[in-house]
């Protein structure tokens, strides 16, 4: 039984038990994360009747994702999650959309491509065979006509599943995949910089 949460898009927070996602809760808004995650966090445990003791672990999506927004949901599934006592599972937020993808019966090689802002673009190539989704590229930032792989299927996602997350998550357990990414996936500085030393004033 886990939590899901992922704000690399818009805020999407899902309750899963196993493979069936018992609730879920999203929005498209990309500018009100914080002041909708603990509504969903909240939505989603009552309809599926879940106590937080009865979670096992809390599943954070990593992005890629604009600095503000995904560090949102990643702070929200750290804080729950401590206060649970339970621990975090990261997963690339790309993977629950290429495992969406999958599930509806698609194979072979799949792109990945969410909005970036400023005129950009982050995307992630997969390969999609019988077993699973197998993540082969990226994830990677660049302007739109320099997307690669256009010998790939490609879908442009403007939300992730919390629900898919979670799924991910339990599916890359089952087949003994570690997971490979710890911190948050910005793929670029941050627009606030921390300001330089002062310029001293002749007198």
């Amino acid at each position: 039984m886990l939590l899901a949460i992922d704000t690399s898009a818009g805020t999407s927070v899902a309750v899963v038990d196993g493979s069936t996602v018992l609730a879920e809760g999203s929005t498209e808004d990309t500018m009100r994360h914080a002041e909708v995650i603990g509504e969903l966090i909240d939505l989603v445990l009552t309809e599926a009747g879940v106590e937080p003791a009865a979670l096992d672990e809390v599943v954070a999506g990593m992005g890629p994702g604009p600095f503000t927004g995904l560090r949102v949901g990643i702070v929200a599934a750290r804080a729950f999650a401590f206060g649970i006592g339970r621990p975090v599972v990261p997963v690339v937020s790309h993977d629950a959309i290429a495992f969406e993808e999958w599930s509806a019966g698609t194979r072979g090689p799949l792109l990945v491509v969410t909005d970036a802002r400023r005129r950009e673009v982050y995307w992630s190539r997969y390969e999609l065979d019988a077993d699973a989704p197998l993540r082969t590229g990226g994830p990677g930032l660049c302007v739109p006509a320099a997307v690669p792989h256009p010998e790939a299927v490609r879908v442009d996602a403007t939300q992730v599943s919390a629900g898919a997350l979670g799924r991910v998550a339990l599916l890359h357990r089952s087949l003994g995949r570690a997971d490979d990414v710890a911190e948050p996936l910005y793929l670029r500085s941050p627009d606030v910089t921390m300001p330089g030393a002062r310029k001293r004033v002749s007198q």
